[in-house]
């Protein structure tokens, strides 16, 4: 049988990826990097990294990748960075959500459809609540690898390497050497999922004259439910009026809306290879060049429309950093608990030197009790700078709010996820900043793996054969629409 992935030469950036693979295991790599460059991380320390015992198939995978297509476009790339812009003035709404991690598993047409009805749905109420556009960034096509707070666990009694995603190592516990191989299967499970996306989109999923079906049947509390029903009903009657008056059939934009990717920037090899020195787009706002004029290129990460750093590897001298202050694309950046305000700036500092509006997102995870002791003094130092302004506030209430119940299950209770969104958006408009987006681990799935909400689960439902995740629990479908009525309700105080 032909080997599926070919022998090709790999370059000088793609061999220092390798050296680095081989030889650090997480210790600090000598070296200064003078200029940026793809692989100018490799010199910097790096944290949760995946070291691999075959030099040989790294290179190959890598070399691999080097040669295939972007799944993504600056065209894209930019337009969602024109968007995002308008998030950061307050002109509209970050809707960031889809599983705490993928499973090659997941790249099938019902799965991924079910994903992208449900980020539709939730953004329609936010369009709803904030009054204002709202900007879909969805967790698929290439969330795969998660950081880990130890690299090992115990099973039956011996110490085996934790599962750090499908493009790592295999949840089974005889898969779990890490394999360079699966760093080309989520290409390709990563390039498909991006194409039916698109495919969907284009077909009409998002077209506003199919039944909305919000299923209002699962909720018990008759006040939340005649609020949603408030909502639901203005929105009913809005689309109807525009049918009469034939705005509906005027307007595209009711038939498909823009849907961008993103995954947490972790594997450096891997987002090395889908760097590409590309030429930028030109603004619509620019004038025709000249035929003389020189096209402008930068790097951008062909592998999503948008990264985002973790809380365990933003260190400013580290590997990460460095390899995301160097491309075009909008960035994310994780604020914990255990990120001093201090730090914030100088972060900024190297992310976003010119002060590029939208370009980056902070995305905050403190947990619902303690979001109001550290998120005024981490706004209040991003206000005292001059990237005040230039940043998009993003609240992350799920990270900081997991929890085990007495038989070891992971979960997350719905009340607490509520109360730091609702806590973010009252700190914010004390300080006169404003929330731009929620950032949601969620699955149009019918899984029971978070408590609470109308439809009162409780640990007992954990157990039931509904808990799914190979990794952090999640938002089911009928949770992830309820908590989107509910912050639209905050927007509007109804």
């Amino acid at each position: 049988m032909e080997d599926p992935i070919k022998s090709h030469p790999l370059s000088k950036a793609g061999e220092a990826a390798v050296k680095v693979k081989i030889t650090t295991n997480g210790t600090q790599v000598n070296g200064e990097a003078l200029t940026w460059s793809p692989s100018s991380w490799t010199t910097k320390p790096i944290k949760q990294d995946v070291v691999y015992d075959d030099r040989a198939a790294v290179s190959k995978a890598l070399a691999k990748l080097e040669r295939c297509p972007p799944i993504v476009t600056p065209t894209e790339i930019c337009k969602l960075k024109e968007r995002l812009r308008d998030v950061a003035l307050g002109k509209a709404f970050l809707l960031q959500g889809g599983d705490c991690a993928e499973l090659f598993d997941y790249c099938n047409s019902d799965m991924i459809e079910s994903k992208i009805k449900l980020l539709l749905q939730m953004s329609l109420v936010l369009i709803y609540g904030a009054g204002k556009p709202v900007v879909r960034i969805a967790r698929m096509a290439g969330q795969f690898a998660k950081p880990r707070s130890s690299p090992t666990e115990q099973y039956n009694g011996k110490t085996i390497t934790a599962f750090r995603g499908d493009n790592i190592n295999g949840y089974d516990p005889e898969e779990r050497t890490p394999d360079p191989s699966r760093l080309v299967s989520a290409y390709f499970h990563s390039a498909a999922t991006s194409n039916y996306i698109r495919a969907s989109l284009s077909s009409g999923i998002a077209d506003l004259h199919s039944p909305l079906g919000w299923e209002l049947g699962h909720v018990k509390d008759e006040n939340i439910k005649a609020k949603y029903e408030t909502i639901v009903n203005s929105i009913t009657e809005s689309l109807r009026f525009m049918k009469t008056v034939g705005a509906d059939s005027a307007a595209g934009s009711l038939e498909t809306v823009e849907l961008y990717t993103s995954h947490e920037g972790l594997l450096l090899e891997y987002e090395q290879s889908l760097t590409r020195h590309l030429p930028s787009p030109q603004a619509p706002s620019d004038t025709t060049p000249s035929p003389s004029s020189t096209t402008t290129k930068q790097y951008y990460n062909t592998s999503a429309h948008f990264l985002w750093i973790g809380d365990r590897t933003r260190q400013p001298h580290g590997a990460h950093i460095e390899y995301f202050r160097g491309i075009a694309n909008p960035i994310g950046l994780k604020l914990g608990p255990s990120m001093p305000s201090s730090e914030i700036v100088p972060l900024l500092n190297l992310l976003n030197p010119s002060h590029e509006i939208g370009k980056i997102t902070l995305i905050t995870r403190y947990g619902a009790s303690s979001i109001s002791s550290l998120l005024p003094s981490h706004i209040a130092a991003v206000q005292s700078s001059p990237h005040a302004g230039t940043v998009i506030w993003q609240c992350d209430p799920m990270h900081g709010n997991t929890r085990s119940t007495p038989t070891g299950t992971k979960t997350r209770h719905f009340e607490d996820i509520l109360k730091e969104v609702g806590e973010a958006m009252r700190i914010h408009g004390e300080m006169g900043t404003w929330l731009g987006g929620v950032h949601l681990e969620l699955t149009g799935e019918a899984v029971t793996e978070c408590m609470g909400g109308s439809e009162g689960l409780g640990e007992g439902d954990l157990e039931g054969g509904g808990y799914k995740s190979f990794c952090d629990p999640r938002l089911n479908e009928k949770q992830a629409l309820e908590l989107a009525f509910l912050v639209a309700g905050g927007f509007r105080g109804i």
